[in-house]
């Protein structure tokens, strides 16, 4: 761990010990935190042996700072969103709306650079992935939550859900996550575009079909039972 690592791991820390100090609905906070508990110690192992770089862990810290927040006064109700509220003349606490939309904001670039080291995509891929990704969670994420909401005490499950009263609230928060990601992957495109000499030619490759492509389904079934028969004694 490097003396910056070390600085965003106690800066949340900071962070989540404020927001574990008497939070607005206990229960809710436990919901919220769950994820807290599971992911940051997998953050912090999975570093030992795959280490992301200084921006990623910054963006992934500052997410996971702003959801903590949420959970000490629960989505609906952190004071902010209401600032928003007002700002954006809504009818409810916008906060909730915000946090899913720095999820793709900020996630999206993490998840772009574990695709380009571990799955080796490229190209187009490096930029559409991570968008599918980010809805993928978005939508995991929306599901979870309805299955915790029926099974916990009713007041628990609101708070937790955060809908306040709208009947479309996960669409909306899986857009807003898919439209921050596409906006970093812009960005990106971007920066890339204008640094990159090979940023064309990486585009046209990763879209390329290689001459000796072939169909996979029911033929590549087929050739793996040739195979198998051919290997056999």
């Amino acid at each position: 761990m490097t003396r910056y690592h070390g600085f965003l791991l106690l800066a949340f820390v900071a962070v989540w010990t404020w927001a574990a100090i008497e939070p607005s609905y206990p229960h809710d906070w436990l919901l919220e935190n769950y994820l807290v508990f599971f992911f940051v110690p997998v953050i912090l192992l999975t570093g030992r042996y795959f280490r992301l770089s200084g921006l990623s862990y910054t963006l992934i810290t500052t997410f996971m700072s702003l959801h903590v927040v949420g959970s000490h006064f629960t989505y609906a109700e952190v004071p902010f969103g209401y600032v928003l509220q007002h700002w954006f003349e809504a009818d409810r606490n916008m906060y909730d709306r915000l946090v899913h939309l720095a999820f793709g904001l900020l996630l999206a670039y993490p998840m772009r650079e574990l695709l380009l080291r571990v799955a080796k995509a490229s190209g187009v891929w490096g930029y559409v992935l991570p968008m599918a990704m980010v809805l993928a969670f978005s939508a995991f994420y929306e599901i979870i939550e309805w299955l915790v909401a029926v099974r916990v005490a009713p007041q628990a499950g609101l708070a937790f859900l955060g809908a306040q009263g709208d009947v479309w609230d996960g669409q909306k928060d899986m857009l807003l996550a898919f439209l921050g990601a596409t906006l970093t992957m812009f960005i990106v495109a971007l920066i890339n575009w204008r640094y990159d000499p090979k940023f064309t030619a990486d585009l046209r490759a990763s879209l390329k079909i290689e001459h000796n492509d072939k169909p996979l389904g029911e033929e590549a079934l087929r050739e793996m039972l040739k195979n198998r028969r051919n290997d056999s004694p």
